[in-house]
């Protein structure tokens, strides 16, 4: 460990109940030994993601495969590390934040894997940060339980007791596979020498720091899912955390396995060069919509008409360049024996059975489209939607825990597939417009009032969301684009929509919501000259951070 001498830890946010148990002093030394070491790294990568931008921005360099890197891409003679115990078998992956009743509900469901998120589906305050440590510590270790209210129990059909019905984890339960949040974050309720701590090695280091061994112990290991990378410089600095990290706890190398979500634009370009960095913690990737849309609009916000979108719902993972992104995942995936995760479902059941019919009859189609393609198992948002996504990958899959046999050499994918933006097609409307801002200020208001993961218009909806809808208003806007009536889309207009969507929410939310600040976040990020990179960065820093 590093010496405490040299530095000055400081916890900044209330440390209470059992908060002590994870912010202890050897916790924190191992994540002042994580931060001192890569901080400066860090921030160099970022800095170089913001000339990136620029460039692709100005047209200065356009978005390619990288020739510096050919030979990892040609040579095809290396691998990746053999699937981990408990990550053979992924057909079935649920997602959400890592809340008591979430824990024990995901872990529970019959999925296979459970993706515990500290990032999208979390909102980051300081008391769902460290609460979530404390769950996931607990369920290791079999310690867990939730108890519904009154109420809850009685509505979902439950036997209910006078304190409601308890429920504790199963026989077995999923692999537990922990997100932190990406790189650009911040935690700052933990300095060192007055300076934030990485967010995403918070979230890291306080997991494995605490539940390493004993997930070794129980015959897995420490798995992450890594979120936001855009390149594979990003990746090797995660490797290189995991190394120190493992040599520092005396736990065997190559314990830790990852899957990284390819959600960038950039990222897609990378694909075997970030399997590579990561070669032996590697075990996947994974397909993530919302954000890869986001970042392709964020990249190329600059270059007209021809990077414009339609309307988000229109956006479906069929369109070309879409398709061309998921097929050359699973080619790259497959070609070096990792797994191809697929994308999310994230369709709430509703008690209207004609909903719940023509939902899970799109949800059948799009986990079949997955499982034909090649992908060896895929995301739902809800316990469910776990048996329709199991049968689906069942009837595709059999006996066998995977489809890496299938190498796929039937894909061809060039830079022009992946950026050809205009074969979307489709078309911009006022509902879709409006849509966007009314998901985006009821998900803000959620985010603010500490809720990541929020049930939204039967959808269960997270960041990616908020950043997908503003994001595309604001290009809509930049663009002079018009709606299906001629309409052009002006600041002034979309602000007329925000006030109507404004006033709409109030009415249905009633009072305690948080929609006026979820206005202000909206309008900043939305409507303003400039496209700001991330709407959680500044309205973490305003709204989330306790200082005391």
């Amino acid at each position: 460990m590093a010496d405490r001498l040299n530095y000055r830890i400081e916890v900044t946010g209330p440390v209470e109940g059992r908060f002590a148990e994870i912010l202890t002093p050897a916790a924190l030394d191992f994540l002042a030994k994580l931060d001192n070491t890569f901080a400066g790294r860090r921030r160099e990568l970022l800095d170089a993601r913001r000339v990136r931008r620029e460039e692709l921005q100005s047209g200065e360099k356009p978005l390619d495969f990288l020739p510096e890197t050919r030979q990892i891409r040609d040579d095809q003679s290396w691998h990746v590390a053999p699937a981990a115990p408990g990550l053979e078998d992924r057909r079935v992956e649920i997602t959400g934040p890592t809340d008591r009743k979430m824990t024990v509900n995901a872990l529970n469901s019959g999925a296979k894997v459970w993706l515990a998120d500290f990032e999208d589906a979390t909102s980051p305050t300081w008391h769902n940060v460290i609460d979530g440590q404390i769950n996931l510590f607990d369920a290791i270790r079999r310690n867990i339980d939730f108890t519904t209210a009154v109420s809850d129990a009685a509505s979902a059909g439950k036997s209910a007791s006078a304190g409601g019905k308890r429920y504790t984890i199963g026989e077995e339960p999923a692999t537990i596979v922990a997100r932190p949040r990406g790189w650009h974050l911040v935690e700052k309720h933990i300095r060192i020498d007055g300076r934030p701590v990485s967010a995403s090695l918070v979230d890291f280091g306080l997991y494995f720091f605490h539940n390493a061994r004993q997930l070794l112990a129980r015959g897995v290991g420490p798995y992450f899912y890594l979120p936001k990378l855009e390149s594979h410089l990003e990746a090797r600095l995660w490797n290189d955390v995991f190394v120190l990290a493992q040599r520092e706890l005396g736990i065997p190398s190559g314990s830790i396995r990852a899957t990284v979500l390819i959600e960038t634009i950039t990222a897609a370009f990378e694909m075997d060069e970030i399997l590579y960095e990561l070669r032996e913690h590697i075990s996947g990737l994974n397909a993530g919509r919302w954000d890869y849309i986001f970042s392709l609009i964020k990249n190329f916000s600059q270059h007209g008409a021809d990077f414009v979108l339609p309307d988000r719902a229109q956006v479906t993972m069929t369109v070309p360049f879409m398709r061309a992104y998921t097929e050359l995942l699973v080619r790259t995936c497959h070609k070096r024996g990792a797994h191809a995760i697929g994308g999310m479902a994230a369709f709430i059941p509703s008690r209207d059975p004609e909903i719940n019919a023509v939902a899970l009859d799109k949800v059948r189609q799009d986990k079949e489209r997955e499982a034909g393609d090649g992908f060896d198992g895929s995301w739902v948002a809800h316990p469910g939607l776990v048996p329709v996504c199991r049968e689906v990958f069942d009837g595709v899959l059999g006996g066998w825990p995977n489809q890496l046999g299938r190498l796929r050499e039937d894909v061809s994918v060039t830079a022009e597939d992946l950026l050809d933006v205009a074969s979307a097609g489709g078309e911009v409307t006022e509902a879709g417009v409006r849509a966007n801002i009314n998901v985006a200020l009821r998900y803000i208001d959620a985010w603010l009032r500490g809720t990541g993961a929020a049930a939204i218009h039967n959808l269960m909806e997270d960041a990616a969301t908020a950043e997908i809808a503003r994001c595309q208003v604001w290009q809509w806007i930049r663009n002079g684009t018009k709606l299906e009536d001629g309409t052009v889309l002006t600041r002034e207009l979309a602000a007329e929509y925000l006030n109507d969507e404004l006033a709409r929410a109030r009415a249905e939310l009633g009072d305690g919501n948080r929609l006026g600040d979820a206005y202000e976040i909206f309008t900043e990020t939305a409507l303003g000259d400039k496209l700001p990179s991330f709407l959680t960065t500044g309205a973490y820093a305003r709204y989330l951070t306790d200082a005391r």
